[in-house]
């Protein structure tokens, strides 16, 4: 991913707090049968600092697990909100014309080896986690207990875990950093009722400083 010095962002709290607002994935591996590309609500598991891993699990049917032998290097692809900027939104069309569209996004990327696991209770423990991730957002969580036991113990053969342990995590924020302070208001305000999410993080940048 290529990323200008102005929207890079290298807080690892603060791309690890995106991963976990977006944890919906997109994990590209290569596999014996060429590049592949699977998407997959993934856990951010950071209880050892020193061994930060993104967790998850695919269907025993997807032969990803079977194309891949011994540690490999994947890549694990979070996107937030993404939005057109419009040149009419930008205070200084008005003054020399020089403004054109542009897209305006944040992704985090995350390098690591991939291993599969099919241990019955590690895969019982991640989805737990999977699921407490989503539910404790709900007034009432549902759990995975609340399943009978034994239901649960037959459909666990039918999943396989993976862990990424993460070597290198990079995010890209662009949320038109490189316009001037006039500019970027202009383009909050045009994002309003389109995009709120979008506007406010500009809005937000903009009161750091």
């Amino acid at each position: 991913m290529y990323i200008p010095k102005h929207f890079a962002e290298s807080d690892s709290d603060l791309l690890y707090e995106f991963i976990r607002g977006n944890p919906f994935a997109l994990l590209v591996t290569n596999t014996q049968s060429g590049l592949n590309a699977d998407h997959l609500p993934v856990y951010l598991n950071t209880q050892n600092p020193h061994k930060v891993c993104i967790q998850g699990h695919i269907a025993s049917a997807n032969p990803l697990w079977k194309n891949i032998t011994g540690l490999q290097q994947s890549l694990l692809i979070f996107q937030g909100s993404n939005a057109y900027i419009s040149p009419s939104w930008l205070p200084s069309k008005k003054t020399d014309g020089r403004v054109v569209p542009t897209w305006n996004y944040s992704a985090v990327h995350v390098k690591g080896c991939i291993e599969f696991i099919h241990d019955p209770s590690w895969k019982l423990a991640l989805l737990n986690n999977l699921t407490a991730q989503q539910e404790n957002k709900l007034e009432y969580p549902w759990l995975v207990a609340d399943a009978p036991e034994e239901y649960i113990q037959k459909l666990l053969p039918a999943i396989v875990g993976f862990e990424v342990v993460v070597s290198e995590v990079m995010g890209k924020f662009k949320l038109s950093q490189n316009q001037s302070t006039e500019n970027q208001t202009g383009i909050a305000e045009g994002l309003g009722q389109q995009h709120p999410l979008m506007a406010e993080q500009i809005f937000s940048r903009l009161n750091r400083k």
